[in-house]
């Protein structure tokens, strides 16, 4: 069995390839993909060969973590059935080509265990839901308070800022980009040269930009916490004192699990989340080489995604 995938054969060399597919086993499922969303932080990083040491990095690679399809196949044990519109968050389902993420192809051989069901209602959107999870990861960690400041206003900012207001909070957010000083809802948008003097308990940072660690530590009331939401490829460094004085607490959001899965699911079942205005571009499959050069160099691009489907 083959598939058709976006592979990153090196940095900034991407291509469509003909795949051979690992044989699926009982536990697996087969999936053919609708749509892939294309990351702007960590598949950039890769297409720039930015990317820090990383468990299974190494190229020929295909990347992709945001994939929504049909279930095709299903093994015995695999806990799902055929004709499921599930959530794929990849796969290393390839014999000649590295599966990170693996998620941006026609087809895939995935564990059923990693897919989620989706309802057919959201359509191209779900392959939202895994930033989404990520963005209310983020947030809604034990003894921790909802951010009063948000940093960015690209697709995971504005997650982040989304979910807060779904559950009750009222941030703030900073944008230096005047593109992407639009578009708030329900939460207050500024350029930080607007905020000189304000303070908050808890900043929650979407750039992805080391360089802001000194500003954002002195924006914060003391016993603050900030929280690093993007992916960092330069090393993270801070002045000690203005940290010491605030007795600052820091804290790395990782990636989903399952339970953030399932409270923006929740969150959009029940009307509180929305979804909606976050895929600004769409592309066939055959133009995936522009896509990802769109995706990563178009301010005006908050999320790409790549139509799989005739």
């Amino acid at each position: 069995m083959q598939t058709l995938a976006v592979v990153m054969e090196r940095p900034e060399q991407l291509a469509l390839r003909r795949l051979d597919l690992v044989d699926p086993g009982a536990e697996d499922v087969v999936v053919d993909i609708a749509w892939s969303g294309i990351s702007t932080g960590t598949e950039k990083l890769l297409w720039t060969g930015a990317m820090p040491p990383f468990p299974g990095l190494g190229y020929p690679l295909v990347p992709g973590y945001e994939s929504v399809g049909r279930v095709i196949e299903a093994g015995p044990q695999s806990g799902r059935r055929i004709g499921e519109q599930v959530f794929v968050p990849g796969s290393k389902g390839f014999r000649d080509a590295r599966g990170l993420f693996g998620g941006a192809a026609s087809r895939v051989v995935v564990q059923g265990a990693r897919v989620k069901p989706v309802p057919e209602s959201l359509g191209r959107e779900a392959v939202l839901l895994a930033l989404a999870a990520t963005a209310h990861h983020a947030i809604a960690a034990e003894a921790s308070a909802l951010p009063d400041l948000i940093i960015g206003h690209g697709v995971l900012g504005r997650l982040i800022a989304r979910i807060t207001v779904a559950l009750g909070g009222k941030p703030v957010v900073w944008e230096t980009n005047s593109v992407r000083l639009t578009g708030a809802e329900g939460y207050a948008l500024r350029h930080p040269d607007e905020d000189q003097d304000s303070r908050y308990r808890t900043i929650c940072d979407a750039s992805g930009d080391a360089s802001l660690m000194d500003r954002l530590i002195a924006r914060l009331l003391p016993g603050g916490e900030l929280v690093l939401a993007g992916f960092y490829h330069a090393p993270i460094q801070f002045a000690f004192a203005p940290a010491f004085l605030r007795e600052l607490r820091l804290r790395v959001a990782a990636e989903w699990r399952e339970p953030d899965l399932a409270a923006v699911q929740r969150l959009v079942a029940e009307g509180a989340l929305s979804l909606d205005g976050l895929i600004t571009h769409a592309e066939p499959f055959e133009n995936a080489p522009e896509a990802y050069r769109t995706a990563f160099g178009d301010a005006q691009c908050l999320k790409m995604i790549l139509e799989w489907r005739a």
